[in-house]
């Protein structure tokens, strides 16, 4: 069997891994196509690199753009490598831009589709990432579940027969690097100058448009992290750092020291040496819940609605609605005393994912 990945940004790679690791175990082909969506060296190289995913087979290099031209431009890339390479199946990750192109050119060109990650909602139709979710959802011929409540919202969308619950892949690699990052195997991370790990810090991450793009919005958010009591170490996506210079504002000030993104074993091992997560970042909510870090994320809404009901993570849409007091008291919380489980699997999730692929049998595919 022929599997392609498509893969273009940063949480995908982070997905990648355990799956490239799971499919070398097997006598699969599988072809790993990069479309260049992130090619930020620091968002895309350092993960190849630290995760042991092996070079993309194919790279179309498709770079920056509005969603509409990104993503057609993946689409005119992806036409000449399925007529060439012909998959069995085409598996697409997450939410991306990258995502629903690659799932658009498969189906047209009457390849199988699997959507790991599905049935993830937000109920936010500003986000671009909803809208990619929900039509790969809609046209992918297996649906990839994370968990039980992405089964319910694919049951309530009329997508029950091509649903299967097969856990997150996020659990498999980041189980993995934190008890590596513990065992001592990798360096200390390049947390921003002024932050001293053996000392509570917060971590924290900026980059969702509804965040970044009204300076009016981003000043405030800014303004709230300056203001806490404990250094905040922000990691600053390209996106944050090229809207804050646009529109002129300031981002280390205050409690704020910047840094960079970290590579996937620098973050985790990040977030384990902090006193709590402070994102907006679907990923990072996930990962300080699987590290047992509390998390405050700025949104209005989650897809990781698990997080929020076992007391994990708390969402703030606009901390300048909470007094100075109050947002300290949030993000410096005491960390649930509940067990949680284990609502996003047990770390083999790989290895459902190629299992409920090798189960589908073509009479099960849509006609």
């Amino acid at each position: 069997m022929k599997v392609i990945s498509i893969v273009g940004a940063r949480p995908q790679l982070v997905k990648l891994a355990p799956m490239a690791a799971a499919f070398a175990g097997t006598d699969h082909q599988h072809v790993i196509v990069h479309t260049g969506q992130h090619y930020d060296a620091d968002l895309s190289d350092v993960f190849f690199d630290g995760l042991g995913i092996p070079a993309p087979d194919i790279h179309l290099g498709v770079g920056s753009g509005s969603h509409g031209a990104q993503t057609g431009a993946v689409l005119t890339a992806l036409d000449p490598v399925f007529e060439s390479e012909r998959p069995d199946w085409v598996l697409v990750y997450g939410d991306t831009n990258s995502t629903v192109a690659g799932a658009l050119s498969a189906v047209k060109m009457h390849l199988p589709v699997a959507h790991l990650e599905a049935g993830l909602r937000s109920f936010n139709r500003r986000m671009p990432e909803e809208h990619n979710r929900v039509l790969t959802d809609h046209c992918a011929d297996l649906l990839l579940a994370p968990t039980e409540e992405a089964m319910r919202h694919l049951a309530a969308e009329g997508l029950a027969d091509r649903a299967r619950l097969a856990g997150d892949v996020m659990v498999d690699i980041c189980l993995r690097i934190r008890d590596s990052v513990r065992a001592g195997e990798h360096p200390a991370p390049a947390l921003p100058p002024g932050i001293d790990p053996s000392q509570p810090f917060l971590l924290a991450t900026l980059h969702r448009p509804d965040n970044t793009d009204d300076p009016a919005r981003l000043a405030a958010i800014l303004d709230s992290l300056a203001g806490l009591p404990l250094p905040v170490a922000l990691l600053a996506h390209p996106r944050l750092v090229a809207r804050a210079e646009q529109h002129g504002i300031t981002l280390a000030r205050g409690s704020v020291h910047v840094g960079r993104p970290l590579p996937y074993a620098g973050l985790v091992a990040a977030a384990l040496a902090s006193s709590g997560v402070v994102t907006d970042s679907g990923g990072l909510q996930k990962e300080a819940f699987l590290l047992e870090r509390i998390c405050t994320t700025v949104r209005p809404e989650t897809e990781w609605i698990e997080t929020v009901t076992t007391g994990w993570n708390v969402l703030v849409p606009d901390p300048q609605e909470l007094t100075a007091e109050e947002w300290a008291a949030t993000v410096t919380r005491a960390t649930p005393t509940e067990d949680p489980g284990a609502p996003y699997g047990d770390g083999l999730a790989a290895q459902n994912v190629i299992r409920l692929i090798e189960e589908w049998k073509v009479g099960s595919r849509r006609a």
